[in-house]
């Protein structure tokens, strides 16, 4: 399970890594199983439907410290959105384009969760999945940044084999182009809460320091004033996520919801 200084740092950052969580031996049976495809389950099909017991997939996502952080995120029994297998080929040529997936999304209260799999090391000259912390909750639509080529504080994937990224589904990010001698593969499932997403986390932290520290994160590619309207945007996930309506970072939820119902003298 998450603690609650995790959780906090998913909320403003957008991801969680975890290196080299998966075994040498699940790793190696990945790259042969990911070769020959990964069913594909119907939109809102149950994992454990979509996986049967037993299977490669199952194995993986019940591993101890991935089903920890999957239940801390969406809860118990989530739905399957899809999943995809991407292979980047070698010396392929091109990259894909900074986007996020999903349309415009102006929930402030759930979120899905994307589960990225790299089961064979991921050097620098292999390209790696290219991600812009602290951009889940700026509204935009898919490729509206595919445009942006480079943005401040951008953060560029090289990881040891069996690394696992969890990512909310907001998160602008996009696939460099390899250009070693060698495939890179990576297996990505997005997984839908069937819960409201409340205290799912080890909150015995709660109250630490650490939490509001880590809600305020800044980031080098924010605007000044833009920067200010990501940290709402974080104050009511965290606010919906712990049932606390009176958490803010510098009163800025506070003052934009003050609805005063006393008479004027």
């Amino acid at each position: 399970m998450l603690t609650s200084v995790q959780m906090a740092h998913f909320v403003s950052h957008g991801s969680l890594r975890l290196d080299a969580v998966v075994p040498p031996e699940l790793n190696a049976e990945a790259v042969e199983v990911l070769r020959d495809g990964v069913r594909a389950a119907p939109h809102g099909t149950p994992a454990t439907l979509a996986y049967p017991e037993g299977s490669f997939v199952r194995r993986l996502i019940e591993l101890d410290e991935l089903a920890g952080v999957l239940h801390s995120l969406v809860g118990p029994e989530p739905n399957i959105d899809h999943h995809a297998v991407h292979v980047r080929q070698p010396r392929e040529g091109q990259a894909q384009p900074l986007h996020a997936d999903a349309i415009i999304d102006v929930r402030s209260d759930a979120f899905d969760v994307q589960l990225m799999y790299y089961p064979s090391e991921v050097t620098l000259e292999m390209g790696g999945t290219l991600s812009v912390p602290g951009s889940h909750l700026r509204r935009t639509n898919e490729s509206d940044t595919g445009r942006y080529q480079n943005l401040r504080g951008q953060s560029r994937l090289v990881c040891p084999a069996g690394t696992v990224v969890f990512m909310h589904h907001g998160l602008w990010h996009g696939g460099r182009r390899n250009d070693s001698d060698s495939p890179r593969y990576m297996f990505k499932i997005r997984f839908n809460p069937t819960v409201r997403q409340r205290r799912l986390w080890d909150t015995s932290d709660l109250h630490d320091p650490r939490v509001a520290a880590e809600l305020d994160a800044d980031f080098p590619w924010y605007e000044h004033a833009t920067g200010r309207l990501e940290r709402y945007n974080r104050v009511l996930l965290w606010r919906s996520l712990t049932g606390d309506e009176d958490f803010d970072l510098e009163h800025w939820v506070t003052r934009v919801s003050n609805r005063p119902r006393g008479a004027a003298a």
